[in-house]
């Protein structure tokens, strides 16, 4: 998975993508500091892996990951190239999903780039760069729909008239996202590789005092954000980057102490597989324990074919119990004796916290 960091110049992009992976992203007070995306991978936390650790007492453990990308900050008149806005569009339309930062606090000490801090209009600024952009993608494809289908081809007449349809959404102000498509449709589109056909999460980055209190502009963000059927969270990113430079302990002492039930991180991680409609199956035993990221209604050979090819291939079954049946009863010893351990075939739908062994021919 990976997930495009983005937001207008100096509202903390940075600063959270440097909390989340201490990868060392330049964050500076001026625009357009970050020019190449930076990279970093993040191990999805999942207490789970440490539980059958335990039991396992493996060689190693391999938690999932997540890739993310700071993009440089969009500015208006970025689908026209302005403020390099040809490139950074680009990095956006290689990611899976966009966490777009909004920031949702005052301070005099760091300048805004249109002069004043209103996050529903710089939400709005960021989605209309992506909307107009799209809406270029849409009119050469038009154009070249018609031409083909002059001919009279009815598939090339019915494609001219869908991708009007996606200009006329967008020419409305509306995200392709909130389209209305058959699964067809939707196949479709995708197949377009349109921006704001990603899903969004929107980050309310704020300041200490922000965590705790009513913040005005917080809750437009999220009225806005339920509007268009998009997520909202609320991060603080200079807490973040505090809590990343602590070890284990202190971090739980550090968000005890806040009073902060999780990190923004873990918080931001959940909301993402949730808005990508993703799970974790968990693998476990001597050598490794270790969770792998599959799409929720995933089968149970396409979940083994994560691991290698051929155990898809050559599928028999998948011995499946779920965390929960396993910590109910404490050992897989009693599981099994205890008829717990089910055996699946082709057709079972894999489910999030479900340990599998998988059987297969070679």
């Amino acid at each position: 998975m990976k997930l495009g960091v983005v937001g207008l110049p100096n509202v903390g992009k940075s600063t959270l993508f440097n909390a989340i992976t201490q990868a060392g992203a330049q964050s500076a007070n001026y625009p357009f500091c970050t020019i190449e995306p930076n990279v970093g991978v993040v191990a999805v936390p999942d207490e789970r892996l440490d539980v059958l650790a335990k039991m396992h007492h493996p060689e190693k453990i391999t938690p999932t990951s997540i890739e993310f990308v700071d993009i440089a900050g969009l500015v208006r008149g970025a689908y026209k190239g302005e403020g390099l806005g040809n490139k950074f569009l680009s990095h956006i339309r290689e990611v899976d999903a966009i966490v777009h930062v909004v920031r949702c606090f005052a301070d005099d000490n760091i300048v805004h780039v249109d002069g004043s801090v209103d996050p529903v209009r710089d939400m709005e600024t960021i989605n209309l760069e992506l909307i107009f952009a799209d809406m270029d993608t849409m009119e050469r494809r038009i154009e070249r729909a018609m031409k083909n289908s002059k001919s009279g081809d009815k598939k090339l007449l019915e494609e001219a008239a869908f991708y009007k349809r996606i200009l006329a959404h967008l020419e409305a102000g509306k995200p392709v996202r909130s389209m209305e498509l058959t699964p067809e449709e939707k196949a479709s589109a995708d197949t377009l590789f349109l921006l704001t056909t990603k899903p969004v999460i929107y980050v309310c980055n704020v300041d200490e005092d922000g965590l705790s209190g009513d913040n005005d502009m917080v809750k437009t963000v999220y009225t806005a954000a339920k509007a268009e059927g998009a997520e909202a969270l609320t991060i603080c990113a200079r807490i973040e980057e505090e809590i990343s430079q602590l070890d284990p302990e202190e971090k739980l002492q550090f968000l005890e102490a806040m009073g902060i039930k999780q990190s923004g991180l873990d918080k931001l991680i959940k909301a993402c597989y949730r808005l990508l409609g993703l799970i974790s199956y968990l693998t476990a035993g001597p050598k490794e324990v270790r969770a792998w990221t599959i799409e929720r209604g995933t089968k149970a050979p396409q979940a083994a074919g994560k691991i290698h090819t051929d155990f898809e291939r050559g599928f028999i079954r998948a011995e499946v119990v779920s965390y929960d049946t396993l910590m109910e009863h404490g050992t897989m010893q009693e599981c099994k004796e205890k008829g717990l351990i089910r055996s699946e075939g082709k057709e079972y739908v894999m489910q999030d916290g479900d340990i599998v062994l998988f059987r297969f021919n070679v």
